[in-house]
């Protein structure tokens, strides 16, 4: 399956168009960055290497934004084809947007994953191991919480919105 334009639409309103390096730790909102750091982020949600800070650190165009995009999601997309069986594009939406923003090794071994394939975890149920992935660097974060709910507003509704 492939991503839906419908995904791609929600997922850069979440992401937001950065064309300036930014620390994605502090936020958008936050001062464009002049050196790298770990959160180093440009676009629409890529992570800049150290390795590619040269390339980045004066910023880059839509254009090139919208192409860098396209590239990063190919990982993602692929990491749900190979990890879960379920065929229904709102749902593949959902976990494209959700292995996107928790990585593909991540997605590919979330009990998630093993619950949609019919495994067993300790979780109750695929929501509450959906939104269990709420918390950034140890703490509950209110932005995970509400993109979880608006990634599992999609899986069950079918409903492409933004918090």
């Amino acid at each position: 399956m492939q991503f839906s334009s419908k995904g791609e639409n929600l997922l850069k309103a979440i992401e937001v168009l950065s064309l300036q390096p930014y620390d994605d730790q502090k936020g958008l909102s936050s001062a464009p960055i002049k050196s790298w750091v770990a959160g180093a982020t440009i676009g629409y949600g890529h992570l800049i290497p150290s390795s590619q800070w040269s390339k980045y650190k004066n910023g880059i165009t839509k254009a090139e934004a919208d192409a860098l995009f396209q590239a990063d999601l190919k990982p993602f997309v692929q990491a749900v084809n190979d990890s879960v069986k379920v065929k229904l594009q709102q749902q593949f939406d959902a976990c494209v947007l959700l292995c996107f923003n928790i990585g593909a090794s991540a997605f590919k071994t979330s009990s998630v994953v093993k619950i949609l394939n019919g495994q067993t975890t300790t979780y109750p149920s695929l929501e509450a191991a959906w939104k269990a992935w709420n918390k950034s660097q140890g703490k509950v974060s209110a932005g995970l919480v509400n993109r979880r709910n608006a990634e599992w507003k999609i899986y069950t509704q079918g409903i492409y919105e933004k918090w």
